[in-house]
């Protein structure tokens, strides 16, 4: 099956997507015999529900989902068991401190002002059309810094400036998408070599450390330091928890919590806003209707300012609520998730995996099989997470990946949601946004779904 893989690396998560159609939800990937490629790909919910839920002790992430993602060293995304456990806990306490909400509707609503509406106003009075996923990157990338490294690197003004480590994000990922798909021994060559992607890879780790590694304070600067800071608390459950448990120190233990978490916070927020806005452009009812919700619900129709919208408001903002899911069911962030069972095992689909080997899940093409959301599965539909009582309607995790299953889900999803909303209302609220005609939207070929092209728009400021 590899040749075929290769002719349609350009499109490969719709090529995935063509395959499970065909074969009822799960079939069994084979590669040439030396290259170590076989795998069982699968976007059954039923099996996502076995694996990620009921049977997860089964699979942990194991010694080759850390060979793929050595550059996240000992932080949560690549962690087992007691290691893991301590990030998650650690993590949860610091999402849910009281202060924390107070925290991010701050550092957005800075950002909001002092970085989007400039930008945004600046393209929109000059009539220029711009690269709108890049504004979102670049958005949620200083947002991220902010809240994990206490820094602004301010990459979102008018002359939008390259930031080295924020581009070796995109080239991260991409990196890390070959590897789960091209065998462990020419990527190693390669690697070795220096060459393709894995140049590109090795890159993006020096320009990670050069970013990172000089904003992790030291501990004489942390005393004196009594403010609300991620990274402070991270370090005090490192010294009473794991010192010593683990080979690496404390900052390098820093710094691999630090790039996982700005990671997961870049690129859920803004390819999920990429893609939101990409379809309400295709839909304009859609966007009629966003923006009839703020006005009515947040009673803005004798508001004539410019506004930007707080934590509490963007909560009753149900109809958004339910674009940015449609937005997230099509186009997940994380595309695909690798397991492995350290003892054999039988799906519910009937297939039989031996120990350690690779099962992959195509989030991607959950959202569009029909036996999981209808014949109107490909159908931009906000509609369809409102319920009855005109209440946001929840879907079980494993049918609606978007912030992974089970114990491994996203502890940042709500916090997704409450950064997304406030961002996209604002915007909605004050612009009108025309896509460039012509300009091609494509699904990037990575572990991340972002807009191949990017999302070139043209912006026109609405009299509100």
């Amino acid at each position: 099956m590899l040749p075929a893989v290769f002719q349609n690396s350009h499109q490969i998560h719709d090529y995935l997507t063509q395959g499970l159609i065909e074969f009822g939800g799960t079939f069994e990937f084979k590669g040439p015999w030396f290259c170590d490629m076989d795998m069982l790909v699968t976007s059954d919910p039923a099996n996502i529900h076995h694996v990620l839920i009921k049977n997860f002790s089964n699979y942990p992430k194991g010694p080759e989902f850390q060979k793929i993602f050595e550059i996240l060293g000992d932080g949560i995304v690549n962690t087992d068991h007691e290691l893991w456990e301590f990030h998650r806990r650690t993590t949860l306490s610091f999402l849910s401190h009281v202060k924390f909400h107070k925290l991010l509707e701050t550092s957005v609503w800075r950002k909001v002002e002092k970085g989007l509406f400039p930008v945004l106003d600046y393209f929109s009075e000059h009539g220029i059309d711009f690269d709108l996923q890049d504004i979102f990157q670049r958005f949620a990338f200083d947002n991220i810094c902010n809240l994990v490294l206490d820094y602004d690197p301010s990459s979102l003004c008018n002359d939008l400036p390259c930031i080295p480590s924020q581009k070796a994000l995109d080239d991260a990922m991409e990196a890390l998408f070959h590897r789960h798909v091209l065998p462990e021994s020419i990527w190693k060559l390669q690697k070795w070599l220096g060459i393709g992607k894995e140049k590109k890879l090795i890159q993006a780790w020096k320009a990670f450390d050069e970013f990172i590694y000089p904003r992790i304070p030291i501990e004489e600067e942390e005393r004196k330091d009594d403010d609300f800071n991620l990274l402070k608390t991270f370090r005090k459950a490192y010294e009473e928890k794991i010192n010593g448990f683990l080979s690496t120190n404390s900052r390098d233990f820093l710094r691999d919590t630090s790039l996982t978490l700005m990671l997961a916070g870049r690129d859920t927020t803004s390819t999920c806003l990429t893609w939101l806005f990409w379809l309400i452009a295709t839909n304009p009812v859609a966007e009629f209707k966003i923006r009839e919700e703020i006005e009515t619900k947040l009673k803005l129709k004798e508001n004539k300012k410019w506004r930007f919208f707080n934590v509490k408001e963007s909560q009753k903002l149900v109809y958004l609520h339910g674009a940015l899911c449609e937005s997230l069911r099509l186009y997940p962030p994380l595309a695909v998730e690798r397991k492995s069972p350290i003892r054999s095992d039988i799906l519910p689909s009937g297939h039989y995996v031996h120990e350690n080997t690779k099962v992959m899940f195509s989030f991607y093409s959950v959202g569009r099989m029909e036996t999981v959301w209808g014949k109107d599965c490909l159908e931009f539909k906000p509609e369809r997470w409102i319920s009855e009582r005109g209440g946001i309607k929840h879907e079980p995790s494993y049918k609606f990946p978007a912030f992974n299953a089970g114990p491994r889900t996203c502890l940042g999803k709500e916090t997704s949601f409450i950064q997304m909303k406030m961002i996209a209302a604002s915007i909605i609220y004050h612009y009108h946004i025309q896509l460039v005609e012509g300009h091609l939207v494509l699904p990037r070929d990575s572990v991340i779904v972002q807009a191949k092209y990017g999302l070139r728009v043209k912006l026109s400021r609405r009299n509100v």
